[in-house]
């Protein structure tokens, strides 16, 4: 009776049981039914269609989990996807270091120091982690909380233990610190702002990758990338950027996990931007 079927495959139904498989499948139901989509919104007519269209044929047959998040003040455009998705930030925080920084100083009305200058500089325009390290130990959670509390970005859990790079960020809360850098409030000083920006338009060569590939001539870019490698989904590639000219002023996240290799995430990423600042070019 049993000779059609090997001992592994008895073994294995016996140590599964009906028990245990009714619940692994009713598990992985939900989640497959849920597959998030691009959503998109805009003042300008049948630009949030394009959009929505475009990063979604992007994003096709790409490996990995992906958010998306993009502004654009001159059309009212907002875009998502995965908008409150927890990823390690990689260097992406460093941008948030650097505007707790500031934030702090502005509350005691000092300038930075010399030495804090040096620091910063390494830090966004190099993704120097030794400056991070000094920065953040230097802050403390505390002041790193203040500013999350004071930006809004109640969805960013910064990293345990010295792990900067291990706090947790969402699109939404990386939209929400772009918004503030590029437009005047009461959180960030209009020098606090210009110089983060200017820092981040200064970015060597070698990692000014992802949100800025395919802008336009004339468009003014400002970029923080984060990589990292851990055992659990893979690479972690993510980019950040502000883009101003051509009659547009936007803002765009991209997070991914789940990469095979630092490439592999970085051309998902450009897939992304590369439409975007298309569609936007056109409207």
């Amino acid at each position: 009776m049993t000779s059609g079927i090997s001992r592994r495959a008895r073994v294995l139904a016996a140590a599964v049981g009906t028990g245990v498989l009714v619940p692994l499948v009713a598990a992985a139901t939900p989640a497959a039914a849920a597959t998030p989509t691009v959503t998109c919104t805009s003042a300008k007519a049948g630009l949030a269609a394009k959009l929505k269209k475009d990063i979604t044929a992007a994003l096709a047959g790409r490996k990995g989990t992906v958010a998306v998040g993009l502004y654009d003040r001159s059309t009212n455009t907002t875009c998502t996807l995965r908008a409150s998705s927890a990823y390690d930030s990689a260097s992406v925080v460093k941008v948030t270091v650097l505007a707790t920084l500031l934030w702090d100083a502005k509350k005691t009305n000092r300038y930075l120091t010399d030495r804090e200058n040096t620091l910063a500089k390494a830090m966004i325009t190099k993704s120097d982690n030794a400056a991070t390290s000094t920065l953040w130990k230097q802050l403390g959670m505390t002041k790193i909380k203040g500013f999350l509390s004071a930006a809004g970005m109640s969805q960013t859990k910064p990293g345990a233990n010295g792990y900067w790079g291990l706090t947790q960020i969402t699109v939404t809360d990386e939209q929400k610190l772009l918004k503030l850098l590029t437009a005047k409030n009461t959180v960030l000083s209009d020098n606090s702002r210009s110089y983060i920006l200017k820092l981040m338009g200064q970015v060597v060569s070698s990692q000014r990758w992802g949100t800025p590939y395919g802008v336009p001539s004339g468009v003014t870019v400002a970029v923080k990338n984060g990589w990292l490698q851990r055992s659990t989904n893979g690479w972690r590639v993510h980019s950040v950027g502000a883009f101003k000219g051509g009659g547009h002023d936007y803002v765009m996240t991209v997070l991914t996990h789940g990469n095979s290799t630092m490439n592999y995430g970085i051309t998902t990423i450009q897939a992304v931007a590369k439409v975007i600042h298309k569609d936007l070019a056109a409207s």
